[in-house]
């Protein structure tokens, strides 16, 4: 596959774009330290950034047509700055209730969740194998998105705004219903506690196998603990595995479906999320796919698009 847009690179000033992308920088640099507070990770998104843009035709493109993730994983950062459970109750013991009259295994003579039973029936290989999963929920849509953009630019775009649309969606679920994570009710029992920090849960298993602190690195940079429901990490996958159905995939596709039932039950098996939650995760992915295939028709949107493609193309 190829882009359907030729490639008519003009020659640039890269001097007169200089004030637009430091002013860009300083201006993100600064709204974060307000906002969120100073971390280096900053320093190495302005970082990247600015050296794709410069060091070269290809890189620049790439950058740019990339903004578009980037411009959600800032979103994402500054939601620590307005937490959910400001604006709405959190729901835990309801949430939990539900997910154990739906979805409840008898144990024993108890009825227990998903969640309380696999905690029961942990074993090394799950431990290890769920891990694997879990740290593939960022690296494989970029590097699916990385190869469209050498292969099928149109495609590419079409990717990364699902991507960033479906997680919008989510966030909007988040804020009107914040919701505890398993985890939160195995530790910390129905009580609201504001400010909770992340957890590894079931993923310090994993980190303990290995003897490192990888997942628990992780979770001290999460956004918001009572963001369980939908399950964003279950839509992920799904949004990877329709864009590598249409492009015809085949080989690829059998990787990514095998990843996105593995994260799928990665979440449920470590704590992360209830079945509730994967399940609502998987309907805002559809919702995603099918709601922007109807808005990249309509003309602000399909022009956007159209401006992109010639910038990266």
């Amino acid at each position: 596959m190829t882009s359907d847009i030729p490639s008519e690179e003009p020659k640039r000033n890269l001097k007169k774009d200089l004030p637009l992308t430091l002013g860009i920088s300083a201006v993100y640099l600064i709204l974060s330290y307000f906002l969120v507070g100073y971390k280096t990770d900053q320093l190495v998104l302005i970082g990247i950034f600015n050296a794709l843009y410069y060091l070269s035709a290809t890189t620049r493109k790439f950058i740019i047509g990339f903004s578009i993730f980037i411009v959600y994983w800032i979103i994402y950062d500054y939601m620590k700055a307005f937490p959910n459970y400001n604006y709405n109750p959190v729901h835990i013991a309801d949430l939990y209730n539900f997910e154990k009259s739906v979805f409840g295994i008898t144990e024993g003579k108890s009825l227990v969740t998903p969640n309380e039973y696999w905690l029961l029936h942990t074993n090394a290989f799950l431990d290890v194998l769920t891990g694997f999963f879990y740290l593939m929920w960022i690296p494989v849509p970029l590097a699916f998105a990385a190869y469209l953009f050498f292969t099928n630019k149109r495609y590419f775009l079409y990717f990364l705004l699902t991507f960033v649309w479906a997680n919008l969606l989510g966030f909007v679920v988040y804020y009107l219903y914040p919701a505890a994570p398993p985890w939160y009710v195995q530790q910390h029992g129905f009580d609201f506690i504001a400010g909770t920090p992340g957890n590894t849960a079931g993923l310090a298993r994993f980190d303990h196998f290995f003897n490192i602190q990888l997942f628990k690195s992780i979770y001290a940079k999460g956004s918001n603990v009572f963001a369980a429901m939908p399950s964003l990490h279950s839509a992920y996958p799904l949004i990877v595995v329709y864009y590598g159905t249409k492009g015809k995939f085949r080989k690829a596709n059998v990787f990514f479906i095998t990843v996105m039932v593995g994260i799928w039950f990665a979440a449920v098996y470590t704590s992360h999320h209830y079945l509730a939650d994967v399940l609502a995760g998987i309907a805002t992915a559809l919702v995603g796919i099918f709601s922007f295939n109807w808005l990249k028709e309509q003309k602000p949107l399909a022009n956007f698009i159209e401006r992109m493609l010639k910038l990266i193309s």
